[in-house]
């Protein structure tokens, strides 16, 4: 087995697409003591993202960059990877990043980029996420934690919450409950990897002494 990465206070950066929340909620731990880590730098591939304004309010570097000033992807997350370092990050947080990640990023931060999504992988992958759930008729829905890969949220679980679905649930109040338990879960993982407690062995993570 190997760790994510060897305890030490965290260089984060986290993507993100849109108004922030799980953003906000990391840096609220990180305020509050419950997080050992920094966020570095926030990036967004949409220009008035709530999320740039929430890292304006909070000192936290905020960078927009543009994807249509570029050829291609893999254009595009080279500088994106060189902001990154220029940061000295250590790990790239998705919160509610809109685009998939490419082999430009993935080989720059190998098993190091986490991303959170609302269901209960391996189940309703993809956008949309509450209303599969929905229409589908589970009785028990949730959010995920898992480092990110090649495929649309295939990569390893590290954590799930559970929410149960209420019979009167539509696609929003499903949303709704699910985000309470992201902004918890989200925080709790990173601090695992922080103090050193999640493992990758094979194909598995491992969490230890949680």
């Amino acid at each position: 087995m190997e760790r994510i990465i060897e305890p030490q206070c965290l260089q984060l950066a986290v993507m993100a697409s849109g108004r922030g929340s799980n953003f906000a909620a990391i840096q609220e731990a990180i305020e509050n003591g419950q997080l050992n880590a920094q966020i570095k730098i926030l990036i967004s591939d949409k220009e008035y993202a709530q999320a740039l304004k929430i890292a304006e309010q909070a000192g936290i570097t905020a960078c927009f960059i543009d994807p249509r000033k570029f050829n291609d992807k893999a254009a595009y997350e080279t500088e994106i990877v060189k902001k990154l370092h220029e940061n000295n990050v250590d790990i790239l947080v998705l919160a509610g990043f809109m685009r998939l990640v490419g082999p430009v990023l993935l080989n720059a931060f190998p098993r190091r980029i986490l991303n959170i999504h609302p269901a209960l992988l391996p189940s309703f992958p993809g956008l949309h996420a509450q209303r599969q759930a929905v229409d589908y008729g589970v009785k028990f829905s949730g959010c995920t934690v898992h480092l990110v890969d090649d495929g649309v949220d295939t990569g390893l679980i590290i954590a799930q919450a559970v929410v149960p679905v209420l019979p009167d649930d539509n696609e929003d109040t499903l949303a709704e409950r699910i985000l309470v338990e992201e902004h918890r879960l989200y925080p709790q993982v990173l601090q695992w990897i922080a103090a050193g407690k999640v493992f990758i062995d094979g194909s598995r993570s491992i969490v230890k002494d949680c």
